[in-house]
């Protein structure tokens, strides 16, 4: 991974966000010799964000397994058949 200064960013945003949608590889961002930002293709933010979705809802239903908070199989179908009509 890349790093860039803030300063660096001011004066070359539109060269940096040329080479980040071309590379997609992420940039950090520093200030005062601290991270402070990460720069990243809208593409792999968005692809990310999918990942994230679909780990929140595998984390909540490990969650409602360990509170069993299930149902068995027929439960669930005659759920599902009132929703269906």
């Amino acid at each position: 991974m890349r790093t860039e200064l803030v300063t660096t960013l001011k004066r070359q945003a539109t060269d940096l966000l040329a080479e980040l949608e071309r590379d997609r590889e992420p940039i950090l961002i520093t200030q005062h010799g601290l991270p402070s930002a990460y720069l990243i293709d809208v593409e792999s933010f968005e692809a990310m964000q999918q990942r994230m979705k679909l780990l929140e809802g595998i984390a909540r239903g490990e969650r409602a397994v360990e509170e069993q908070r299930t149902l068995s199989h027929e439960q669930a179908r005659t759920r599902l058949k009132r929703w269906l009509k």
